[in-house]
């Protein structure tokens, strides 16, 4: 077998004991890698009903094929566990050289269970895997963690760590890498911090064994040569997801004010053009020549890494319009290991309970020290306050109550990331049906929807959706490379079946790929299913009541609401086309043309 190194190591931190599995072609083409093992792995593993922060949960790390090379942005990783803030299926991808060094180490993926005695991290070294203590980092953020860590390994070294919110089981703590890169929204660092688990170091220098070398080495070669030739190349690198902030304001998608509007008086004052004039550097991922890492001097004169979703979600979306400021929280967020997103939905559902006095707090819109303070609160978990909102925006509603499940920002558990959709149904269906929760990743539909996708609820934006879905959430995340040298700068599609033939020695066409695609995002259902039982409807793959109940009063989507009678045939049509019942619920039929013949006894069991 070439392209995969065919070994996962397998880690039990309750016994000490490092096993290696091996895995055949058959598999490797059936999941590919990254999100397509990732899935198959935990629904393998894991009992319905399992504790997230259970010995049983486990956290995957986990390349692709493509991991590694020397061709355009291969440097991802996935983490993936189930989840402790949905209690369903939950990943994410990082930009980190774990991403290179596991593949250099003779592995495609560590798996970790159980739960160790004391605080530990872990150390892989080609074929030597170290289970150490990690005493003196416990308590410390991750930008110190990775210091002394690299300090005693060396520079070539991949870690990933977790910080406080992690150590705390704060149920969306994230993992971070290179001081400022984070993955596992659907609190992946938390099952870390429950394993008591601290950090992963990676080491490797072996080579990875190709089908046709040559071929591969000129097909790399060439696409960065396109990639540098492409027009948008040289903006991209100088504002990245950045000016992504001037396009969501002048299209009315910008999150304010908890998703009230979306439009922020101050858009410009936190977007591409007011971040170059505070940039201090760029960062990027391993193998990348597309770097969008853009880092900027705080309000603390610390460096801070944005992008768009940090920066709406922790500045328009609770109403602060000093960049500077909104990095000191990025900042810090980061240190503590929290997910941004997740963070400025819970700051500004509180800031909206405070304007409607549900909640005594004083929180008002825009104050940032306030929300430094909030900050600090849900982290340390020091006030009750904090101590609710560290539950997530989901779990706050249930206790705020008084309609404010209403505008709890979520679907599935999960916060919304940073696109307001009064008037973007495609988008709003591809939240709603996101194999992880309303995460933008998967389907970034309303680029399109916003430019050529015309009004209305109709069958192209259904369409749009699942070929989105089974390009961005499928294909991309199994081959564990970026999507935005394809996404933003145009990159040529053709380049990844032709170079993965040239890798692995298949023959894998677009078509094949959808396929697995598809397998993929089936079995994650599947998941869901599962694990919810009869608690499952198509509710859980619906929107908040915000989008339906109150218009947006400002900018081009002033007066605009989604419409339900809508929504649900879109959503009636999706699962249509995807091989789902009524419910949402893979029928038969569909399990057994995707080669998933063992979910359906699990899936009968669960829903009757």
């Amino acid at each position: 077998m070439k392209g995969w190194n065919g070994k996962i190591l397998r880690v039990d931190l309750l016994t000490g004991k490092t096993t290696t599995q091996a895995y055949d072609s058959g598999f490797a083409s059936k999941y590919l890698g990254g999100r397509g093992f990732a899935a198959k792995i935990l629904w393998d593993d894991l009992k319905a009903g399992a504790d997230p922060f259970s010995a049983e949960n486990e956290v995957v790390v986990v390349t692709g094929p493509l991991t590694g090379l020397s061709m355009p942005s291969p440097g991802k990783v996935i983490v993936a566990a189930k989840s402790p803030l949905t209690g369903g299926y939950g990943d994410g991808n990082i930009g980190s050289w774990v991403s290179v060094y596991l593949r250099r180490a003779g592995y495609d993926a560590i798996v970790v269970k159980g739960v160790s005695k004391n605080p530990c991290y872990i150390y892989v070294e080609n074929e030597k895997t170290e289970i150490l203590s990690a005493d003196e980092l416990w308590g410390r953020g991750t930008f110190e963690t990775e210091k002394r860590l690299r300090e005693k390994y060396g520079k070539q070294v991949g870690v990933l760590s977790i910080g406080p919110a992690g150590e705390r089981l704060i149920p969306y703590a994230v993992v971070i890498s290179q001081e400022g890169r984070a993955g596992g929204r659907p609190g992946i660092g938390a099952v870390m911090g429950s394993k008591k688990l601290k950090a992963i170091v990676v080491s490797g220098d072996r080579e990875i064994q190709f089908a046709d070398p040559a071929e591969t080495k000129k097909l790399g070669a060439d696409g960065y040569k396109e990639i540098l030739g492409k027009p948008n190349t040289k903006f991209w690198k100088r504002q990245g997801t950045m000016s992504t902030i001037e396009w969501s304001q002048e299209h009315g998608v910008l999150p304010a004010f908890n998703y009230r509007e979306g439009v922020f008086d101050k858009g410009l004052d936190i977007g591409g053009g007011a971040m170059e004039k505070i940039k201090i550097g760029n960062r990027g991922c391993p193998n990348c020549n597309m770097t969008c890492g853009n880092v900027v001097k705080d309000s603390d004169g610390e460096p801070s890494e944005i992008d768009y979703e940090n920066v709406a979600m922790l500045g328009s979306n609770i109403g602060i319009g000093d960049l500077k400021q909104v990095a000191t929280l990025n900042r810090l967020a980061d240190i503590y290991g929290i997910d941004t997103i997740s963070l400025g939905s819970a700051i500004g559902f509180a800031m909206e309970a405070s304007e409607k006095r549900i909640i005594q707090e004083g929180i008002k819109w825009g104050d940032f020290k306030a929300a430094k303070n909030l900050l600090e609160d849900i982290v340390n978990l020091r006030t009750p306050l904090g101590k609710t909102l560290a539950k997530g925006v989901k779990a706050a509603a249930q206790e705020f109550k008084n309609g404010s499940e209403k505008w709890a920002m979520h679907v599935k558990g999960l916060e919304i990331s940073a696109y307001d959709c009064h008037g973007m149904p495609a988008m709003a269906l591809s939240y709603g049906t996101c194999s992880i929760g309303a995460h933008h990743k998967d389907a970034w539909v309303i680029a399109w929807e916003a430019t050529t996708g015309g009004p209305g609820y109709g069958e192209n934006k259904v369409d749009k959706v699942i070929d989105l879905q089974r390009l961005r959430g499928g294909v991309f995340e199994c081959l564990t490379v970026c999507r935005l040298p394809w996404g933003e700068v145009g990159f040529d599609l053709g380049f990844y079946p032709k170079i993965l033939r040239s890798v692995t020695g298949i023959d894998f066409t677009m078509e094949k790929l959808y396929e697995v695609a598809d397998r993929v995002c089936t079995l994650i259902r599947s998941f869901w299913i599962r694990e919810h039982g009869k608690m499952w409807s198509r509710a859980m793959d619906t929107p908040p009541a915000r989008w339906f109940d109150e218009p947006a009063t400002k900018g081009p989507q002033k007066g605009q609401k989604l419409d339900r009678r809508q929504y649900d045939s879109m959503l009636s049509l999706y699962y249509e086309k995807r091989g789902w019942d009524k419910n949402g619920v893979p029928t038969e039929a569909t399990l057994k043309r995707l080669g998933l013949p063992d979910a359906i006894p699990q899936i009968k069991r669960a829903v009757s």
